[in-house]
């Protein structure tokens, strides 16, 4: 595949990230809150104003390819992402549909912000926290 397609697929996958979070904050946003950022750019692939990303907690990197490395992917949308922010790659093949990468922890933390863990976690293991109190006290 050419340069220039490649890096047209990759815009149209850019561009329907970016069209979806407009819809969804056609309301609370001007349509220049969300852009794409330009081909090669260095950065997150979708640009948020502050307004935008006080809605928003992402910053997304966005792969339209047959064949890419999911991990070097999360890598980069990790690496381009900023502090307190949840860093997401947004994926499609030809013909597919789109889908996204996030870690576990960011997804959990997201559908349940009132949890409140017994366990102590690290990146794959769970630890009973063990308590100071004396059930025989």
């Amino acid at each position: 595949m050419k340069t220039r397609s490649a890096k047209a697929k990759g815009r149209k996958l850019q561009d329907f990230v970016r069209d979806i979070f407009r819809d969804i904050f056609r309301d609370k946003l001007e349509e220049d809150d969300i852009t794409s950022r330009q081909m090669g750019g260095a950065g997150t692939d979708i640009v948020f104003t502050p307004s935008a990303r006080k809605l928003i907690p992402f910053d997304i990197e966005a792969k339209n390819q047959e064949r890419f490395n999911l991990n070097e992917a999360m890598n980069q949308a990790i690496e381009n992402s900023k502090e307190g922010r949840i860093p997401v790659v947004v994926y499609s093949r030809n013909k597919d549909d789109v889908y996204i990468s996030i870690k576990f922890m960011d997804l959990i933390n997201l559908l349940y912000p009132d949890w409140q863990p017994t366990v102590k976690i690290n990146k794959k293991s769970v630890v009973p926290i063990e308590s100071n109190e004396n059930i025989d006290a």
